[in-house]
């Protein structure tokens, strides 16, 4: 009977093999791939999906069919021996090896491959069952593991979400236990029947759910879900305690879920056997039903104590396998920014901007910006154009998004819609040109406190690439203009708010950047300290470069810059010249009209 079965399984196997191979000659001849190219990679991955399937859908007997029966205590799995662990790595290994297999591909695909899995799993296990086992309640899979292997693929099939959580809550843990505490006596052969058919049950109990939500089949679980899974076990605890209860009453051996015995017991020691000896009993027509309630309770309590307590440790390896996709989306969205450039460029230079002909200019295209929390953009389509030589002042309320512009331009943050450009170089396909040219004083400034205040700036300088002579010119340019003769060689800890804006500005200058974005550079500073950094502006601008400078400080917006642009919620209201605004009137009644604040100027305030 064994080796029918395995003449039936390589039948089984060379069918599934020689009708993919028709279906794609056959797709070939048809026209369907009139660009098919032999592809090792392909080829590789078929033979390893293949290989997968096929491992999933052998048998229990396969093992013993193959090599025969092997005896000598060696190769007996019990405790945590040797041979066991190689049992335990493998369940975690599978499921890794599934996730790589499987991450980067089409979700319908990766459904289609789950379900295969799953219901292989399903079936091969139910070679435990016949039709004789159904009329029989005590036979049935009320044992969690056991029930994994036939609620899993239910739920996948059918979407069903309340019930994958019960699952993925419960018999993930129960499996996980029951690996670490296999219930078969004094050792099994290693290729046995009952072996092999124990671990396929568990192994599957074990990772199909974690790997369903890895996958993104089923969203990570929420507390809601944690509860309402909860509540469904205590119920299925309840049940599964009076099936135990009826059926040793009864005279049959039964113990789902290991409560009706010393098994979990005898592991934990003393005090445990001693909780289960606490008996409860009750003559129904000359038959006694006995309990154990308080060992019965404690096991409940704990196992929702440990399941809460495993759910944590899934979230880490969700956090992990979140950033890792997320990196690896990113790390591919390099390769097709780069595959662009190579083309934008046709043949120039990398190292040459996107647009050859921008010179020193600031560009937004169409630029719009929403965070993956959020429904509504921060900015949106946004259009703007900034010139050397100008001071442009940038306006707006609180959460106008202001901030998210400067952010992106920078490369702080992805752009979500549109481009932007800075001296022709794309922020987001050429971001190390495109930074090199800019230099960033931010609302929030954060710096090395260790450090002196020209290791500080020596140090910006080495990441700019910016020569000793360069370097040693403006350091001392800017020291003079800062007054920071006495302090430039102190610990950067020792200097005042003022001192430390000072310091960021020059970090930001030293390597002479094309753009120079301020973002409330002048709050907290006194005023020869602003007048030093307005002159700064001033002569950074006169140079040729761009000053785009954000900042609440209506009146040295108006004194200092050449054009303005005012945002509100996320949307360019206007750009004018300062001197377009000054024909009508001043620039903070102009301001407060724009964003819809002109009542406060009625009201005299």
């Amino acid at each position: 009977k064994v080796y029918l079965m395995g003449i039936m399984l390589a039948v089984e196997s060379g069918m599934e093999l020689a009708y993919s191979a028709v279906y794609t000659i056959g797709d070939i001849k048809d026209g369907a791939y009139k660009d098919f190219k032999f592809d090792l990679k392909s080829l590789s991955f078929s033979l390893l999906v293949f290989a997968a399937m096929l491992a999933v859908t052998i048998p229990s007997y396969f093992l013993q069919f193959v090599f025969g029966k092997v005896n000598g205590s060696a190769f007996l799995v019990y405790d945590i021996n040797p041979t066991h662990r190689v049992f335990l790595y493998t369940c975690f290994i599978i499921p890794f090896t599934l996730y790589f297999l499987f991450r980067d591909k089409d979700k319908e695909v990766v459904r289609f491959a789950m379900i295969f899995m799953t219901v292989s799993t399903m079936i091969t296990y139910s070679v435990n069952y016949s039709y004789k086992t159904t009329v029989d309640l005590s036979s049935w899979p009320f044992h969690l593991c056991n029930t994994a292997a036939f609620v899993v693929p239910v739920c996948l099939i059918f979407n069903l979400k309340k019930a994958f959580y019960f699952t993925y809550f419960i018999n993930v843990l129960g499996a996980l236990l029951a690996m670490l505490m296999p219930n078969y006596d004094g050792g099994t052969n290693i290729i046995s029947f009952d072996l092999l058919n124990f671990w396929i049950n568990h192994w599957g109990a074990f990772f199909y759910p974690l790997l369903l939500v890895a996958l993104g089949l089923f969203e990570r679980p929420k507390l809601k879900h944690f509860i309402y899974s909860m509540l469904w076990f205590g119920l299925y605890y309840v049940i599964v305690l009076v099936l135990n209860v009826y059926f040793t009453a009864q005279g049959k051996t039964v113990d789902f879920f290991f409560i009706n015995s010393t098994f979990v017991a005898d592991k934990l020691g003393l005090w445990a056997e001693r909780l289960f000896n606490l008996t409860a009993s009750f003559t129904i027509n000359e038959i006694v039903y006995t309990f154990h309630p308080v060992y019965q309770a404690l096991y409940f309590v704990v196992y929702i104590i440990l399941g809460l307590g495993m759910w944590f440790i899934y979230e880490l390896f969700f956090n992990v396998s979140a950033r890792h996709k997320a990196l690896n989306q990113k790390l591919k969205k390099i390769k097709l920014d780069q595959f662009y450039l190579e083309a934008q460029l046709n043949g120039r230079s990398i190292e040459e901007p996107m647009n050859k002909d921008a010179g020193i200019k600031l560009e937004l295209k169409h630029f719009s910006k929403k965070y993956s929390t959020n429904k509504h953009y921060a900015v949106n389509d946004a259009n703007l154009e900034v010139n050397g030589g100008e001071i442009f002042g940038f306006l707006g309320p609180n959460g106008a998004g202001k901030s998210t512009i400067i952010k992106s331009i920078v490369g702080i943050q992805p752009i979500t819609e549109g481009s932007i450009e800075v001296c022709g170089y794309d922020v987001q396909k050429q971001h190390v040109m495109a930074k090199s040219l800019i230099g960033y004083v931010p609302d929030h400034y954060a710096l090395y406190e260790k450090l002196t205040g020209r290791e500080y700036i020596n140090y910006i300088a080495d990441i700019f690439d910016v020569s000793e002579e360069d370097r040693n010119a403006r350091l001392e340019k800017y020291v003079k203009l800062f007054e920071l003769e006495s302090s430039i060689d102190n610990s950067i800890k020792t200097y005042s708010h003022g001192m430390k804006q000072k310091i960021t500005i020059m970090a930001a200058l030293v390597h002479n950047p094309k753009l120079w974005i301020l973002d409330e550079p002048l709050t907290g500073l006194d005023p020869n300290s602003i007048f030093q950094v307005k002159e700064c502006m001033r002569q950074h601008a006169a140079e040729g470069n761009i000053v785009f400078f954000s900042s609440h400080i209506i009146d040295v917006v108006e004194k200092l810059c050449d054009r303005i642009t005012i945002i509100k919620k996320g949307v360019i209201q206007c750009t004018k010249t300062i001197e377009e605004v000054e024909e009508e009137c001043s620039l903070e009644e102009f301001y407060l009209k724009t964003i819809g604040a002109d009542d406060l100027i009625t009201k005299g305030v």
